[in-house]
């Protein structure tokens, strides 16, 4: 359970959800975004912005046609693509999505995530990469949550939250393990949201409920060292960086709405990071963060400068993911999203990049790029 070192403290995170909608549609965003088709030019967009690490995944409903038989085609111009440029690319697994006819709740699901997990990973020995950097199941937490408690994601059921998100861990752990067998030296990188709920001033009967919403974000987290549930398996080796999520979303009032950064009950970005240091000693990255539209500069700004208070404090922070690093036409009503570093592809691969945020990352970089400060101890 090595340290992982980025090649850049920025990531640049291409969105790779692959999940069926309620109408039956299945998103594949890397389709969408055209970043399949134009991989390679992208890679190169990043590096020129001093970017050399980066999200992507792999699209398992295209790999895996029939159970336990595997076509690699739809993701090896991107791992060449990586490759070939330098690019460090961390890869999700499973990024909401898996083959048509597969039960989600069901053993099998175990089976065949592990199975293919491990045919990826040789894949990815075979084309040299012998150390990868791997998400198993991205967001376990907010896909436990959505897929089944509240039934806004397939497979859409309600109540089932716990159990899903034991299946996912459990699908994570036997995965990790699978990868090792061919990949010793593989490391994984879970990304988790982090976030903050406070009761309602009106409502304080409430700050247990909101305590134990907020205390939630860390389950999986736990299930997968083995603080909770151990029959899962968990155990310290299956955690080592921990990604978190942080979006301007992410603190809010319980059974209420979002909280604003210049509300008294909003934590600043420093606290919640050193919380998460301080409950697990794991060193940390921002693994996805960004917004919409003209507040795109003024939020790295922010969690740029959050991140660099938490470091002086000691807080293991080793970079910060722009997510996504792509605009991409929205889930549920393929609205056209204004959140990333550069904007649609053209039908010669080239996309319009957006100045102000990319004369913001410029600012950032200079900083964090340099050595990082050593701390010396009060006398």
């Amino acid at each position: 359970m090595g340290d992982v070192q980025f090649r850049s403290f920025f990531l640049g995170g291409f969105e790779c959800s692959t999940h069926r909608l309620r109408n039956g549609k299945r998103l594949d965003l890397l389709e969408a975004t055209r970043h399949a088709e134009f991989v390679q030019a992208d890679y190169r967009r990043l590096q020129e912005q001093g970017i050399y690490s980066a999200r992507s995944g792999i699209r398992w409903h295209l790999i895996e046609t029939a159970p336990y038989r595997y076509d690699f085609s739809s993701a090896l111009p991107m791992v060449r693509a990586a490759r070939d440029s330098g690019m460090q690319v961390i890869w999700d697994l499973c990024h909401y999505g898996w083959p048509d006819g597969l039960d989600i709740f069901r053993p099998e699901f175990v089976d065949r995530f592990a199975a293919m997990a491990q045919a990826f990973a040789e894949l990815l020995r075979n084309e040299g990469n012998d150390a990868p950097l791997l998400t198993p199941i991205n967001e376990i937490s907010f896909f436990s949550w959505a897929a089944g408690e509240v039934e806004y994601m397939n497979p859409f059921a309600r109540g089932r939250g716990l159990e899903l998100k034991t299946q996912l861990v459990r699908a994570a752990i036997t995965g990790m393990e699978a990868i090792w067998e061919v990949a010793p030296k593989a490391q994984f990188i879970h990304a988790e949201p982090l976030i903050w709920i406070v009761p309602h001033p009106e409502r304080p009967q409430e700050r247990h409920a909101a305590e134990a919403y907020s205390n939630a974000q860390f389950q999986a987290l736990d299930m997968l060292i083995g603080r909770e549930w151990p029959q899962l398996g968990g155990a310290e080796k299956y955690v080592g960086h921990i990604g978190l999520n942080y979006y301007p979303t992410n603190q809010w009032i319980h059974h209420g709405r979002r909280l604003k950064r210049t509300d008294p009950s909003y934590r600043p970005l420093r606290e919640l990071l050193a919380d998460v240091h301080h409950r697990y000693g794991r060193r940390l990255l921002i693994s996805e963060t960004g917004t919409e539209g003209k507040e795109r500069p003024e939020w790295l700004q922010y969690v740029a400068e959050e991140v660099g208070a938490a470091r002086l404090a000691g807080v293991p922070v080793d970079g910060i993911c722009l997510y996504p690093i792509l605009n991409h036409p929205g889930w549920d009503d393929e609205r056209h999203c204004p959140n990333g570093l550069w904007d649609y592809a053209d039908d010669a691969g080239e996309r319009e990049l957006y100045t102000p945020l990319a004369e913001e990352l410029q600012r950032r970089q200079e900083h964090f790029e340099r050595p990082e400060p050593v701390l010396v101890p009060a006398r």
